[in-house]
């Protein structure tokens, strides 16, 4: 099965922490790399993100992550292709707390 191609990542912030997303990638060499991070990004706001302005390479397999100010980041467990032409976004919520969050893909549109 093909991993799905997608332009840009919206996350749902309902967790109780600042966050910020970032993305691990894999490169050319198919090492995981990560890539810069967005601002802080709090509770009850929404925020999408293009990888491309963080650094990621069009072409890549990634994975959206959250970086947890004071906590335990976390890593989605869904891969995707990014392709800056695509019109899809994958959606995620994130929740809980600094130690026990969760970073749920809520799906693609």
């Amino acid at each position: 099965m093909a991993i799905q191609r997608v332009g840009k990542f919206k996350l749902n912030q309902q967790g109780g922490y600042v966050c910020r997303t970032e993305f691990v990638y894999m490169n050319d060499e198919g090492q995981n790399v990560q890539s810069s991070q967005t601002g802080d990004e709090l509770l009850g706001q929404s925020y999408t993100t293009n990888p491309g302005d963080l650094g990621v390479p069009a072409g890549s397999t990634l994975w959206m992550k959250i970086w947890v100010m004071w906590g335990t980041d976390n890593q989605a467990s869904q891969a995707f292709v990014y392709d800056p032409s695509s019109s899809l976004t994958a959606e995620y919520t994130c929740s809980g707390t600094t130690l026990g969050n969760n970073l749920a893909l809520n799906g693609v549109s």
